[in-house]
């Protein structure tokens, strides 16, 4: 197989490198936009403000992004404040700071901010591709399935159906993965939730009928490492309440959780992924979750089609190598469900009490997405339905 690629963002990972920062935006111009998680620790925005400060930059900060009180995602509305404060103070380039919804928010903010486009312009497909602001992404709690992507998903707010956002390539102008800025224990999802969306992450772009050499490379870097967390996490006496206590668990995470989205760039997201946003769009419960729960429902489904990856898997987890690769990749989704109950983490999602009409059409939705056509298995009308029930 012939592979190109042209990596077009500026990578730096490590602790502390959040310090690179100022000479990063500097190269944009002498204006920034930050665009920060509301749930973000107040520190790490002012060192952010102030690292770019000492580099002699002015900055404007809007740091009001916020998921629904509910838990669904952040409104895309916090997009066009963002675009309204930029354009007033002629920013050169937008900076987002946080978790997944404050970097999807920063995202549409710096394809909508030239043109002054509202959200709906961006769900409608109004976009002009060769004028942005520069994004610089600083992820804090992972990089996910669209990280590296030339897009991505975000629930339309007229119907909460996940909508595919297509954006130039070379939008982001760096990527700075800090690994003492990932805060993942909250009140609503452990770290071992986190976890499993990475690994499900990793794990359908390694079975994508889209995978290669280049990104079976990385991937197989990031599953020993998400493997090596949910093995120790599980081990725990606290469960999975004491997994950001491992020594190293940072680093280990953001690396993994870093190759899992390069990995998925160079081949492609799976159903899984679009699934759990797709149900996150339309019910309080937490993304990192949603995965969880529904990891081992594709990794059964993964077993038939994909068996020597699955049992790699399975190997990685925990499993001793049976006689056969089948029969290895066939104890995959059990070693999961066993991972899971020791880290208090639960199968279903029956005690929500969602009722299957709300998230028929959300998943209809996710399942045409485009990049679902790689997935190694079929995703048919009635496979996702029964996905639905089993989970609900």
């Amino acid at each position: 197989m012939d592979i190109s690629f042209k990596f077009n963002p500026e990578v730096h990972i490590g602790a502390d490198t959040l310090s690179i920062a100022g000479t990063v935006a500097s190269r944009h111009g002498s204006k920034i936009m930050v665009a920060a998680d509301h749930a973000l620790d107040t520190e790490i925005v002012k060192r952010l403000k102030s690292i770019l400060e000492d580099s002699g930059l002015k900055v404007i900060v809007f740091d009001g992004i916020e998921a629904g009180a509910s838990g669904e995602p952040a409104n895309p509305a916090f997009a066009e404040n963002i675009v309204e404060l930029s354009r007033a103070a002629h920013c050169d380039a937008i900076i987002g700071i946080g978790g997944q919804q404050a970097q999807v928010i920063a995202r549409m903010a710096a394809i909508m901010a030239p043109m002054k486009l509202s959200a709906f312009n961006l769900f409608d497909d109004r976009i002009h591709h060769n004028k942005f602001l520069p994004l610089i992404s600083i992820p804090t709690e992972s990089t996910c399935a669209f990280s590296l992507t030339e897009y991505f998903v975000a629930p339309d707010p007229r119907n909460k159906l996940l909508k595919l956002i297509q954006f130039p390539g070379s939008l982001y102008s760096a990527v700075i993965v800090d690994s003492s800025l990932f805060k993942l224990d909250s009140n609503k999802v452990s770290a071992s939730g986190f976890v499993f969306e990475g690994l499900l992450t990793a794990v359908e772009a390694y079975c994508s009928t889209r995978a290669n050499f280049l990104s079976d490379s990385l991937l197989e870097k990031a599953l020993p490492l998400f493997a090596k967390l949910l093995r120790s996490g599980s081990a725990n006496s606290n469960g999975g309440d004491g997994m950001t206590s491992q020594a190293g668990f940072a680093d280990n995470y953001a690396q993994a959780s870093f190759l899992a989205s390069f990995g998925s760039a160079l081949s492609s997201p799976g159903f899984g992924v679009a699934l759990s946003a797709a149900i996150n769009a339309r019910t309080p419960i937490p993304k990192p979750l949603c995965s969880a729960v529904l990891f081992p429902l594709i990794v059964n489904r993964l077993v038939n089609t994909r068996p020597e990856k699955t049992a790699r898997l399975a190997t990685l987890l925990g499993t001793p190598k049976a006689a056969s690769v089948a029969d290895t990749a066939k104890s995959a989704p059990d070693i999961i469900r066993r991972i899971m109950g020791a880290l208090k983490i639960p199968t279903t999602l029956k005690e929500h009490n969602i009722p299957l009409d709300r998230l028929t059409a959300a998943a209809e939705a996710a399942r045409n997405l485009e990049f679902v056509s790689n997935s190694p298995w079929p995703v048919s009308e009635e496979e996702v339905f029964n996905i639905l029930k089993e989970i609900f």
